[in-house]
């Protein structure tokens, strides 16, 4: 994986952060998508390479703006080697069920985590056709277990069921799917409750790295990631 550009929605802070940054720091050329202007801009401001990092203000459940990201990377650099369906999205009365929720909350949750990356297959698979590239969906633990009444659950599991039937899909046409599951992380998604053995987004911004790397002919379809101490 020499110089290639990869595109990933939602990554102003957390997982996407740390994966961009890291194929910045290999040489590669990123485009990152978020829909928080002031936050995209520090992100940009705080990373560096402007030659090779292209911010873009976009909603990752908004059809135009999904297809405006994908054709605006590749105008920028020329073509796409990788996507990473990576915007994520939990409601603010986490971990309520859906028993006892506020359902007026739910909607951009579903939007965003089930939606998003359909919207940006549809936009992105042409362009990794013309490039063998790879599509990379972010998973969960939690779409592998079921917890009771859980919506976000849910939506990951929607998520790797939608891995599965765009891997059938893509295959055919040279682009490799792959689903990365992480477990426990460290990051916003946890809203101040992080759990004590929660990891790093280093290792789960790795397997992306290691997924989008794999050789032509090869595709890596599932990594679960989980930090030590996560029994579930």
């Amino acid at each position: 994986m020499t110089g290639k550009t990869v595109l990933i929605t939602g990554a102003t802070s957390g997982i996407g952060a740390h994966t961009a940054r890291l194929l910045l720091d290999r040489g590669h050329r990123v485009a990152v998508t978020g829909r928080d202007e002031t936050k995209l801009k520090t992100f940009l401001d705080q990373t560096g390479h402007p030659d090779r990092l292209l911010g873009i203000v976009a909603d990752a459940a908004d059809w135009p703006a999904t297809q405006a990201a994908v054709t605006r990377t590749v105008d920028h650099f020329g073509a796409l080697h990788g996507a990473v369906a990576n915007a994520g999205f939990i409601p603010a009365d986490h971990p309520r069920t859906i028993a006892d929720g506020d359902p007026e909350l739910w909607a951009p949750m579903v939007l965003t985590n089930v939606l998003g990356p359909a919207l940006l297959a549809n936009a992105a698979l042409p362009h990794l056709e013309a490039t063998s590239g790879r599509l990379v969906l972010i998973g969960s633990v939690a779409g592998l277990k079921n917890s009771p009444a859980n919506l976000y659950s849910a939506t990951k599991w929607a998520v790797t069921g939608m891995a599965e039937n765009l891997r059938m899909y893509a295959t055919g046409r040279g682009v490799g799917v792959t689903l990365v599951n992480p477990g426990m992380t460290d990051t916003a998604f946890w809203q101040g409750g992080v759990p004590p053995f929660a990891m790093s987004p280093e290792p789960v911004a790795e397997a992306i790295c290691f997924a989008l790397g794999q050789p032509g002919g090869a595709d890596l379809n599932t990594l679960t990631i989980r930090p030590i101490g996560q029994p579930v």
